[in-house]
């Protein structure tokens, strides 16, 4: 199948080198030049483990390519993937569609044959609609189908999400894009993956229901986590025993200092402004969003507690930028809220990731960066752990102790058993732990 891949962002550049890697002839437009040329280069402009091989085996097999001509890039594809940002707008909360409607706009002329259009960006009920809309207005003649194809990727796992989902979920009306769908994603068949064909509608609704959902359930162990400091029970034992059940499940019960990246945030607080606008508003979304906001700047006051009850003019090292590990994406992460309280409260920060301090640079300059994990400790009056990068999972304790000024962590991860910790001379605190 020929398919076009409009915005070669995180979704777009992921999922068109795995269609290529599935043998589709794929072509990734984006208006940015030099994103482009450096595409062209083998330069992946995010860190997503596995991708750079990914995109230089499929370039160099010519089933993968990169362009600004959208009008070269889909005038004889079969299907064109809308896979545009879909941020948060200013002031309202609502998801930002300027850009899926601008590539709507400029698709519509281009077409000239039957093509499916897909959303494959995030996006609130009813977009599907107003995106056909427009494509039909602009070109009365255009024979299209509109499909809403939703992606799950976890980044740091998104190669494996998408050769091995638990679901592909498509929206559609129309026999002829199903037909076109099934046979994009025919290579998974061998997989089983189970692939749900719904309304349109219904499919950009599973998203964001998906996503608030897991978001309600880290917020939840989050909050246990807190009422097992007061009680004197170990989260991680409630955690276990509730994951247990089948009906509840393992995943997304590890306390932390809250949810961030690129979906949670953003999707929660659209859902809830739609459903708020059609009258039936998702208060357990609303309490959910409003508690892990607080809960960001709370973690600080866990810091400040270690240190004595102030961290002025005391250096704080924050080990983890990023929202969480095997990614240099930085939107929404728990360190940036955290680190501005400690800030707050007349902290000096030193920070170290393995791979955020580029993008970290840029929203916060003025704290100072280190070149590993243990230049960051020295002179540290605290340790604060913010990621769960493995390379922390296994620091040389009697080092780090020897480099720092006070012998205090921080582990927001819970990454290590307390008796460890403490053994090696440390004052150890954790989140939902005593």
């Amino acid at each position: 199948m020929r398919i076009t891949m409009i915005g070669s962002g995180y979704v777009g550049l992921v999922s068109g080198a795995c269609f290529a890697d599935f043998g589709h002839q794929v072509v990734c437009v984006d208006r940015n030049e030099d994103k482009i040329q450096s595409l062209r280069r083998g330069e992946i402009p995010i860190f997503e483990p596995g991708l750079d091989e990914l995109v230089a085996k499929n370039v160099r097999e010519r089933r993968l390519s990169f362009t600004t001509d959208l009008a070269d890039g889909a005038r004889e594809a079969d299907a064109v993937f809308i896979a545009v940002g879909t941020p948060s707008r200013r002031g309202d909360g609502h998801a930002d569609l300027s850009y899926v409607y601008a590539a709507a706009r400029e698709l519509a002329p281009v077409l000239r044959r039957f093509t499916v259009v897909v959303t494959k960006s995030t996006v609130p009920v009813g977009t599907g609609d107003e995106v056909e809309r427009i494509i039909r207005e602009a070109n009365p003649d255009a024979d299209i189908a509109v499909v809403s194809n939703p992606e799950f990727l976890r980044e740091g796992a998104a190669i494996n999400d998408f050769k091995r989902p638990d679901r592909i979920v498509i929206g559609f009306d129309d026999e002829r894009a199903k037909e076109v769908m099934s046979e994009i994603y025919r290579p998974l068949y061998l997989n089983a993956s189970p692939m749900l064909f719904t309304t349109r509608r219904a499919s950009e609704l599973i998203k964001y229901a998906a996503n608030a959902f897991l978001a309600v359930k880290i917020t939840f162990i989050n909050e246990m986590a807190d009422l097992c400091e007061a009680i004197g029970a170990d989260v991680q034992e409630i955690a276990r025993g509730i994951g247990l059940d089948n009906r509840i499940g393992p995943k997304f019960l590890h306390a932390g200092p809250g949810y961030g990246g690129s979906c949670f945030p953003k999707d929660a607080l659209a859902l809830i402004k739609t459903a708020q606008d059609s009258g039936a508003p998702v208060r357990l979304v609303e309490t959910a969003v409003a508690v892990n906001d607080q809960r960001k700047r709370a973690m600080a006051r866990k810091v400040v507690a270690a240190c004595g009850g102030s961290v002025r003019d005391k250096r704080i090292a924050v080990l983890g930028l990023t929202f969480k590990p095997n990614t240099d994406d930085m939107r929404d992460a728990p360190s940036l809220a955290l680190i501005q309280a400690l800030r707050d409260g007349g902290a000096k920060i030193v920070a170290y990731d393995p791979e955020g301090m580029a993008s970290a640079r840029l929203l916060m300059p003025d704290i100072a960066y280190a070149a590993d994990a243990y230049s960051c400790a020295a002179g540290a009056d605290a340790l604060v752990i913010v990621t769960e990068w493995d390379a922390f999972r296994a620091l040389d304790l009697d080092r780090v102790r020897h480099e720092m000024k006070a012998p205090v962590i921080v582990d927001l991860r819970n990454i290590y058993r307390p008796e460890d910790v403490r053994r090696k001379g440390f004052a150890y605190a954790s989140v939902g732990r005593a």
